[in-house]
């Protein structure tokens, strides 16, 4: 769904996504799947990897704090400006609540997590349910152009993008910069160019002709590979 909207002068499509879900653990993957695809497809990859992890904490924050099984909503908007997460559940009294926990804890982070990661966030409560929501500025042009420009980056972005749905990474936090680590990306395309080679390989390809052809390339394109 989309409809055109003008802010500061530039012409961009509102954009807006939402599905119902029931809490439970094995949702998180599937939701973390549909919102890298949505977010992608609208232009705003470099967004996915935090906005994954949120959505991650907020849904799991339903599963601990309001019990597994509990029927919910997930809804992404954005204006070109700002990209907007909303989680949606029947339980007005389990207020989401900040909690000072260790970087590499495996629970405790909860929304103190979520509160480094975004601009902003907060939770609006109603008679029957609560909306749990986040923030994050994308900028104006963001939503409409692909990074540089470049076709081979449009290319790479675009078959990231839909990788990261089929495998998505290990996020990396770094408490310091309240940011997903650039080291996130990375792995990613490492993941990739491991996951071609196996298949050439498997289907008999020669790997170390094709290593040899890429590396060729890009010092064509004066980025030669580092020793």
């Amino acid at each position: 769904m989309g409809e055109d909207v003008v802010i500061h002068g530039h012409r961009v499509r509102r954009r807006s996504w939402d599905a119902a879900f029931t809490a439970h653990p094995e949702e998180v993957a599937r939701l973390r799947r549909a919102v890298g695809i949505h977010l992608t497809t609208w232009g705003l990859n470099d967004q996915v990897d935090t906005v994954q992890l949120c959505v991650s904490e907020l849904v799991s924050n339903i599963v601990t704090h309001v019990g597994a099984g509990t029927p919910a909503s997930l809804a992404l908007s954005t204006d070109g400006e700002r990209l907007r997460v909303e989680v949606y559940d029947p339980d007005s009294r389990a207020l989401p609540t900040l909690v000072d926990a260790e970087a590499d804890a495996e629970g405790g982070r909860g929304m103190a997590l979520v509160a480094a990661l975004a601009d902003r966030w907060g939770v609006q409560v109603y008679d029957d349910h609560k909306v749990t929501w986040c923030e994050f500025a994308v900028g104006a042009s963001t939503a409409s152009a692909a990074p540089d420009g470049e076709p081979s980056v449009e290319r790479a972005d675009a078959l990231l993008g839909v990788y990261a749905t089929l495998k998505p990474p290990a996020c990396s936090y770094d408490r310091e910069s309240g940011r997903v680590r650039r080291r996130v990306e990375e792995e990613s395309v490492i993941d990739m160019v491991t996951d071609l080679l196996h298949r050439l390989r498997a289907h008999g390809g020669d790997v170390d002709r094709v290593l040899d052809c890429a590396q060729s390339r890009l010092e064509g394109a004066g980025l030669p590979l580092s020793p």
